[in-house]
């Protein structure tokens, strides 16, 4: 019986001693596999690092920036999908689509729209918007890529081209010395029947808000109702106010600088064409200079290479783009304007702040109260 039980004791413990080392090749085993499973975590997080096309919202039309994107996309290998449509709608859908919206950037026409979801975007870091450069004597300092009037106070956007509003006029009708100094000389009844305008317009509402910056809302309505009682045609948008200028529809009309020289870049062309541009001598809203301008939505899966997008842009390359191509102001020093634009320095622009452009739902507003915009 003893021996029985010296052996069953035994058999337990050889039994034992076989799960122990059944347990230890099993933990060898684990441990491979748990070597395995690091590698794949390793490879999904390098996926995660290119989420997929980088989505624009762009409010800025197809036909500007359609090729500097494409080039941008030639250049990086990075895939872009470009959603268009006019700036102040492209900002209401992004307010309506809050962090579900599927963009990485906001493109905008002006400061207004881009201003009007200030709060959707992330701040742009620095080296984006600083770069440094060496002085004669090799001394390294920081300076702003683009004026610091020409982007957000807060760093959440930065401006790309520097697009100025003007009376676009019909030289066969109107002298230049007869076009009032200010906005204001538009009210005069002898200019009843002979003004356009395109109150739906992004910058026309823009330049509203500025009038609103700078004279206040009554003063602003005043304005709106004046020419409003003047006649003034309606226009969908900017080039058919050049067009109907150059045609004698109307003698002036309130516009952005750029949209006569696709007109007149032929001489020839140019030469008979009846259209002109005129900056306000007595500066204020009607001369001012705004930005198109991007920036990066705190909801954006794509945010490395948004940035990479923002840094093409206002690198000397799509600088060069804009002012050759579309005749807008470069922002970046260095590149030089169009020769048929009017020298910068020459505008006698107003001392308004583009961050105080954002309420352009108010202007619309004021707008539609006036009859003028449904």
């Amino acid at each position: 019986m003893e021996i029985f039980k010296s052996i069953s004791r035994l058999g337990l413990l050889i039994g034992l001693l076989a799960v122990v080392a059944c347990t230890a090749e099993a933990e060898e085993v684990i441990v491979e596999v748990e070597k395995e499973v690091i590698k794949e975590v390793e490879v999904i997080k390098e996926v995660e690092k290119d989420p997929g096309n980088l989505v624009i919202y762009s409010g800025r039309k197809e036909s500007l920036v359609g090729p500097i994107i494409e080039q941008f996309e030639d250049s990086t290998g990075i895939n872009v999908e470009v959603k268009y449509g006019s700036s102040a709608p492209m900002a209401a859908l992004l307010m309506e689509e809050g962090d579900k919206t599927p963009a990485d950037i906001f493109y905008a026409q002006d400061p207004g729209a881009i201003g009007s979801v200030e709060n959707m975007l992330q701040p742009l870091h620095d080296h984006i918007l600083m770069k440094e450069v060496t002085d004669d004597d090799g001394k390294k300092t920081m300076v702003d890529v683009v004026p610091t009037w020409a982007k957000s106070p807060q760093g959440l956007w930065t401006g790309i081209t520097g697009r100025a509003r003007v009376v676009v006029y019909n030289t066969a009708t109107v002298n230049e010395s007869d076009l009032p100094a200010t906005m204001q000389g538009f009210c005069d009844s002898k200019w009843n029947g002979r003004i356009g305008w395109a109150p739906s317009n992004s910058s026309f509402q823009t330049m509203i808000t500025a009038m609103r910056a700078e004279w206040g809302d009554a003063e602003t309505k005043k304005w709106i109702e004046c020419i409003r009682d003047n006649g003034a045609k309606v226009y969908p948008k900017n080039t058919p106010q050049v067009e109907a200028a150059d045609k004698g529809e109307i003698d002036v009309g309130f516009v952005n600088h750029y949209y006569l020289y696709k007109f007149t870049l032929d001489k020839a062309a140019g030469d008979a064409f009846k259209a002109r541009n005129y900056h306000p001598t007595g500066g204020g809203p009607g001369s001012m200079v705004m930005v198109s301008a991007a920036g990066i939505l705190k909801s954006a899966a794509n945010t490395e290479n948004a940035e990479k997008f923002i840094e093409f842009m206002t690198s000397k390359v799509a600088q060069s783009y804009f002012a050759n191509s579309t005749r807008e102001y470069p922002l970046v020093s260095g590149v030089k304007k169009h020769p048929m634009i009017t020298p910068f320095d020459d505008i006698n622009k107003p001392a308004i702040s583009l961050a105080s452009l954002s309420d352009i739902e108010g202007s619309a507003q004021m707008l539609k109260d006036a009859g003028v915009l449904e």
